[in-house]
């Protein structure tokens, strides 16, 4: 008899308690369901027209994203990497409507773009939009829902908890994030997603997707939408961000710490100073641990430290002069220095079309290939097989400093120079490279023309050297 009262007793608790994970399951299906009815509708598949100039010459290309409405205005969050370089973009909105938006700005540096849809092609001009809510408050284990358009197919859902809140990758490859770290999630990310939104179960945006690591399951990674909303935010009020910069790299204190066995020792450690650079001149050198910022303490024992130094430094007030307070080797010291702004500005390559070539302003990657000395020149992302410039052995990934004589200290100075040489109708025009830290000399020869004009440019360049 107990036998069986006991069997009872069991039998019942166990059907209670498949009936309150049922209950359980319903409740966490029904929130899923909310969270996504309210983003959902704000979800735009993104086409970008974009020009590409791998061959050394322009072509165009259409690629897929995603991007997510932020406001009743029909502006929109994607990746940098999807609207950079386009010529137009397409938006498909949650209705089907097919209509063309504007690139307000991008940044790089944090892979944020922020469009405009042309709101007066829309037949209904009320645009629904996504609620934005704080990655600070994310936790390790929560449940969030990965929107966009995996693979060009519209309007995926995927689920997935988040993996890690602070992952950290250095700056190399296509992972580069100088100023934050990255949200982990196993919800599949794959080509397609990128700028989509990452979603919590209260149907707030919590991160934008951007990137996925291949050959890996479901290992996705968004930006914070906190610092999404603070670049876009600075985009909307002009085209490009303007960071501060002194020239430093650095490293974590954690090895150091342990090494001299200051176990309470705060700072971070200066790995690296550019030459020419502001901290070069104000005397900084590797070695020096960096303590305060005008008089605000920074620290990073870990690796995963540094965006949030890296940042308070870009944030700087440009064209002033900070105090750092520096330790180094059992000193206490105040060096002053005045900010400047970042000498490497992202910028739309330029086709040089009579010469065959495609040139862009100087980047990091560069500049520290090719050992220059200065942040001065531009360089070429492409040459176009059997044009003048590929005839006079120029090649990719050459930094043009001189043309006939004058210094190209940057883009504009460049397409300055080009723009008259075509006007005055050149056709020998004499380059001075950087090839792999080396200097190198050529001649390119366009087209011959009656003017007698080669002549003349190589007087001239005699006269100017």
């Amino acid at each position: 008899m107990r036998y069986f009262l006991f069997l009872f007793v069991a039998l019942l608790l166990v059907g209670r308690n498949a009936a309150a994970s049922n209950d359980v399951i319903e409740a966490l299906q029904n929130q899923i369901y909310k969270a996504r009815d309210k983003v959902l509708p704000a979800l735009v598949h993104v086409e970008p027209v974009k020009k590409v100039y791998t061959s050394g010459e322009k072509q165009r290309t259409l690629v897929t994203g995603s991007g997510v409405i932020f406001s009743a205005e029909g502006y929109v969050l994607t990746n940098h990497h999807v609207a950079e370089n386009a010529e137009k973009v397409w938006c498909t909105l949650s209705n089907k409507e097919r209509i063309t938006a504007t690139v307000v700005g991008t940044d790089p540096s944090t892979d944020i773009a922020v469009l405009k849809l042309n709101v007066e092609e829309l037949s209904d001009k009320s645009i629904p939009f996504a609620t934005l809510g704080n990655s600070d408050t994310l936790h390790v284990g929560q449940i969030v829902l990965a929107l966009g358009s995996p693979l060009g197919l519209s309007r995926s859902v995927s689920m997935g908890v988040i993996s890690s809140i602070d992952r950290y990758f250095p700056d190399n490859g296509s992972m580069i994030s100088p100023y934050n770290l990255w949200i982990q999630t196993d919800a599949a990310i794959n080509p397609g997603n990128s700028g989509g939104p990452l979603i919590s179960l209260d149907g707030e945006v919590v991160g934008i997707n951007a990137r996925a690591v291949f050959m890996a399951e479901n290992l996705g990674f968004a930006i914070p939408i906190n610092l999404v909303r603070e670049v876009a935010q600075k985009l909307l009020k002009g085209t490009t961000l303007k960071r501060a910069w002194i020239g430093v790299e650095f490293q974590p204190t954690k090895d150091f710490r342990e090494y001299m066995e200051f176990s309470d020792f705060n700072g971070i450690l200066v790995s690296h100073v550019e030459e020419n650079s502001p901290a070069a001149r104000a005397g900084i050198k590797p070695g020096y641990i960096i303590q305060k910022i005008d008089g605000v303490p920074v620290h990073a024992e870990y690796k995963e430290d540094l965006p949030s130094v890296r940042k308070r430094i870009a944030d700087l007030p440009i064209g002033q002069e900070v105090t750092f307070s520096i330790w180094y080797n059992g000193k206490a010291m105040d060096i002053k220095l005045k900010v400047e702004k970042e000498p490497f500005m992202d910028q739309p390559e330029f086709e040089a079309d009579k010469w065959g070539a495609v040139v862009k302003g100087l980047e990091w990657h560069i500049y520290r290939m090719q050992m220059l000395n200065d942040y001065q020149g531009v360089y070429l992302t492409g040459v176009k097989s059997g044009g003048p410039a590929d005839l006079a052995n120029i090649r990719g990934g050459d930094v043009i400093s001189k043309i006939n004589g004058q210094k190209i200290n940057d883009l504009k100075v460049f397409q300055t120079v080009y723009e008259q040489l075509n006007l005055n109708g050149d056709t020998t025009i004499f380059v001075e490279l950087v090839r792999r830290g080396n200097p190198y000399f050529t001649v390119i020869k366009l087209p011959e023309s009656p003017s007698g004009n080669a002549k003349q440019t190589f007087n001239k360049l005699g006269e100017e050297n």
